[in-house]
Formats: structure tokens, sequence, C-alpha cells
């Protein structure tokens, strides 16, 4: 069985990061979305938030399943089973970071392959910061998301408080 660990912080997931799911989900067996932390981010949502928003995501996917973890990427995958790591490639900017982790990753370990995927086209402007973003200012993001994840994102930008008129 070939299995692909997908990592990432998916906070919050968007059309581009389904779109590599989906993607892998046709290549591989077995793919493991795995949501990581991110401290230097600040999230918006928690770490389990976020698995959640990725079942519902994925929920028709069969072969995917979706964990937190947290820890060097390259012991994960090994006690995962995988044999390889997917990232998403958006623009050649991605592409100097995500090459210095994949050869990091190869020294740690060898065993472990990084495959690079590069999301539709309409995908490549997508990031969840631009996502959270335009949420935070009251724009539309149903475009750029699954729908339980604009659902989510709804609720957490709409003030706990309603303001009072004077």
């Amino acid at each position: 069985m070939r299995a692909v660990v997908y990592p990432g912080s998916f906070d919050p997931l968007t059309n581009g990061h389904l779109d590599v799911i989906e993607r892998a989900a046709r290549l591989f067996d077995r793919v493991i979305v795995a949501v990581a932390p991110n401290s230097e981010k600040h999230p918006l949502f928690t770490t389990e938030e976020r698995c959640k928003l990725v079942v519902g995501a994925t929920r028709r996917l069969r072969n995917v399943e979706v964990r937190a973890f947290d820890g060097l990427l390259v012991d994960y995958v090994r006690g995962c089973g995988a044999q390889a790591v997917i990232r998403g490639l958006r623009a050649v900017s991605d592409f100097e970071f995500e090459f210095q982790m994949a050869l990091m990753n190869r020294k740690l370990d060898e065993r472990v392959e990084t495959i690079f995927m590069m999301p539709k086209d309409t995908y490549t402007f997508l990031s969840s910061r631009l996502v959270k973003e335009i949420a935070q200012l009251g724009g539309d993001v149903s475009t750029f998301v699954p729908r339980n994840v604009g659902r989510a994102l709804l609720k957490r930008m709409q003030p706990s408080t309603p303001m009072r008129r004077r």
C-alpha cells in the first residue's frame, strides 16, 4: 500500500489544498493529511478545529485520513508507514523554501521522498493568509474555500457582541 503524508497548518484549508488532496488521493492508496500547529502564523483555528474542517471537506474521499501531528516530519512519515511527503507549489517563490525542506528531510531520512505538486492554475494565487485577510475585512471567500470552511470562517469573523448605537 502506497501512502503519502500531506503536511500543513491548513489555517484555513483552501480549495488549492483540497485540489492537491484530491489529486494525491488518485495517485496513492492512502493520503494522510497531517495538520500541524504553527504558532508563528498565529492560527485562527485550533489544531482540533482545523482537523475537523479538513475531515468535513474530504469526507467523500475514502482513502484520505486526517490527523494532527507535531515533531519532525520524517519521524511522523515513518510512523505512519508512508513512503513520501507531498508538498504544494503555487509559485517559484514557494520552491526555494520547499526545496531546502525536502533536502533536509532527505538528509534526515533518505527513504522519505518529497513530491511537489502544483495546484490547478486557478488556485496558484490562493493562500490561507489571503483568505483570512479577505474574511476579516468582510469579503466573500466562498470561491476560495470548501463550503464548511467558509461557514466556519464566517462564524469566527462575526463580532462576539453586537455593537450598540448611542
